[in-house]
């Protein structure tokens, strides 16, 4: 075995260990959307239909968002062989993770022409904050970013060998169905490929070039059709635009009739609502470039680790450093630089017209432009050390000094990851659930009916009880139940009023620890792992 095999082994086991190892507890809990990809496929494993009825919907309706709906059938499998459960529902995104990192090495291959490139920049990959972070619970858009990278390296590969066209038209259409954020990405990026390699695409014999266009379409109807055919498929975009934000127009509007009142006509152009709207998109788009984001900070818990960002520390020199050696090295071919500089600039363009930004779920079609760059990065330095540093022990002790930093760096992740992570974010990952749910169904038997809260940060508790409970698809399915209503069995799901609730009779709440007052009998507490409290059960006195 060669080494260069040697070392891409290595590093895909590294990447699996990474992404499998205490998999099904680390995150400890699932949040709302895990829950409703785990009950929606195991709905259709054993029904065909999602939770709503639809039968093999294209969209799961959902919390009325209308997710692409690719991720539930990639994660039958795994639940129809382990049951429902996290590990079974994080396997696919873990799976899909790993191909990233094994398709990293073989496209940069391609692309650069460069083994070493290639193996550090897979190894970045397999070790990435971002890249593990969104692997290891259930979120689409793993699977979105790994069919990306299968569509440029087919396309590629189609180039020279026609046939693989019909590939990356395959998992370029394919990736529509993985995640809200590919609805704009994936075109985007195959737009890109096609204006890039337009001369060597058109060499190609017709009949192939025409097939792969049609292949893509004829992939991508289904798709397409439901978003025509279903306006609500759009729910999703607006309501995290930041149009969708009721201060955002008020706001502006009066900022308007004061600069109308003053004269003032470099306000009335600045403020003109078209302005603004590209005021907002740009500095949206300019926000994901922030140093501080990627590196310090992150946005939300459930997004990184705590005391970190995205990215490693010691990255960051060798990230700048080698967006420049990227660009100026003459030995890499143009169109392949100009991909790879295009592709990281189109990566936030979906998430600039959130209002929620930066983001990083809806940009992680950064990856792995960030670590082809920073691989770059070391190797151009290593080079530069070689040539510049004369004298060997003070380049080793270089070396050696930024290794140990790097080492550290990923070792404090580790533990920040696996050990704190469960600690402090345990209320963010909806932490209690499963315990409150199993002292539920052991006492239901007791009580005519069950009030459980679905206030924040108790939100689509509903879920959570079909998921843990396991309960019947077929039953629920036949329950009347709608967007508004999620009542099942003797489960009913809506805002605690203590001051009328109390007067029920052989009634079980389950709630927030402010949804009660004195007048309760407390019967169970559930606990965060922080020791604040999540979840109280009571009765009335």
């Amino acid at each position: 075995m060669s080494r260069n095999n040697l070392f891409l082994i290595s590093i895909v086991v590294i990447a699996i260990f990474l992404r499998f190892w205490r998999l099904g507890s680390v995150p400890i809990s699932p949040d709302w959307d895990e829950v409703s990809w785990g009950y929606n496929t195991y709905s259709i494993l054993n029904t065909g239909h999602d939770e709503y009825g639809k039968f093999l919907p294209v969209l799961l309706q959902s919390y009325n968002d209308f997710k692409p709906a690719l991720y539930a059938y990639l994660s039958i499998i795994p639940i129809a062989i382990l049951g429902l459960s996290l590990t079974a529902l994080r396997f696919a995104n873990a799976f899909f993770s790993v191909m990233a990192v094994i398709t990293t090495y073989f496209l940069v291959k391609e692309l650069l022409k460069r083994k070493d490139l290639a193996l550090l920049s897979s190894f970045l990959l397999a070790i990435s904050p971002w890249a593990i972070q969104f692997s290891r619970f259930a979120h689409e858009a793993t699977v979105g970013v790994s069919f990306n990278l299968l569509t440029i390296l087919f396309l590629l590969k189609g180039l020279k060998k026609p046939y693989f066209l019909f590939l990356s038209a395959l998992f370029s259409a394919l990736a529509l169905y993985t995640y809200q954020s590919e609805k704009i990405f994936a075109p985007l990026l195959m737009i890109l490929l096609v204006i890039i390699y337009k001369k060597e695409l058109f060499r190609i014999n017709k009949k192939y070039l025409l097939s792969f266009f049609a292949v893509g379409l004829l992939v991508a109807l289904p798709m397409l059709f439901s978003i025509v055919k279903n306006p609500q498929s759009l729910n999703r975009a607006k309501s995290t635009s930041f149009v969708s934000d009721t201060k955002f127009f008020p706001h502006t509007a009066k900022r308007l009739m004061v600069d109308r009142q003053n004269n003032d006509y470099v306000g009335l152009v600045m403020d003109n609502r078209r302005v603004v709207y590209a005021r907002q998109i740009i500095g949206a788009y300019l926000s994901h470039y922030d140093l501080n984001w990627l590196f310090v900070t992150g946005d939300l818990p459930r997004h990184h680790a705590p005391g970190m960002g995205l990215l490693y520390l010691w990255e960051l020199p060798f990230l700048l450093f080698g967006i420049f050696a990227f660009i100026f090295n003459e030995k890499f071919d143009k169109k392949s630089k100009l991909l790879v500089i295009s592709w990281f600039l189109i990566a936030p363009i979906p998430a600039s017209i959130s209002n929620d930004v930066p983001q990083a779920g809806r940009t992680l079609n950064f990856l792995p432009t960030m670590q082809i760059f920073i691989a770059v990065g070391v190797i151009a330095f290593y080079s530069y050390l070689r040539q510049k540093v004369r004298w060997q022990t003070a380049r080793n002790g270089i070396i050696i000094v930024l290794t140990i930093l790097g080492v550290f760096n990923f070792a404090y992740y580790l533990n920040q990851y696996f050990v704190q992570q469960n600690y402090f974010y345990s209320k963010d990952w909806q932490y209690g659930y499963e315990n409150a749910i199993e002292y539920v169904n052991w006492v239901k038997g007791d009580y005519e009916k069950v009030v459980v809260s679905d206030e924040t940060p108790l939100d689509q508790s509903y879920m959570f009880f079909l998921f843990y409970l396991k309960y019947s698809p077929a039953k629920y399915q036949m329950s009347p139940h709608n967007i508004n209503n999620h009542n099942f069995d003797k489960f009913e799901f809506r805002k605690i009023d203590w001051e009328k609730d109390q007067n029920l009779e052989n009634t079980l709440f389950v709630g927030r620890p402010t949804d009660f007052n004195a007048s309760s009998r407390l019967l169970k507490t559930f606990e965060y792992l922080n020791g604040e409290d999540a979840i109280k059960i009571v009765k009335p006195l």
